[in-house]
């Protein structure tokens, strides 16, 4: 969905503070979620502005993006439990 924010923080709401604490006390997660979210506003600007972009440059940023969340989402699982 275009403009739609996919950002970590909008994705697991739940996981709120949880994610604030790991990225304070391991800088390669936090690293892995600064990546996850600048990758999201790249996507979302050339939604936006609808700039001339290959189909298969945008879907491999998107797989890249869903890859980057599923390890951020099952590293907050496991420091959950």
């Amino acid at each position: 969905m275009l403009s739609e924010h996919h950002d970590i923080d909008h994705e697991f709401p739940e996981y709120h503070e949880r994610l604030l604490a790991l990225r304070e006390k391991d800088a390669d997660f936090a690293a892995l979620v600064d990546r996850h979210d600048k990758l999201d506003d790249e996507i979302r600007e050339l939604e936006e502005k609808q700039t001339p972009v290959a189909d298969e440059t945008i879907e491999k940023m998107k797989f890249e993006r869903a890859a980057m969340k599923d390890e951020i989402y099952q590293r907050l699982r496991k420091e959950h439990s």
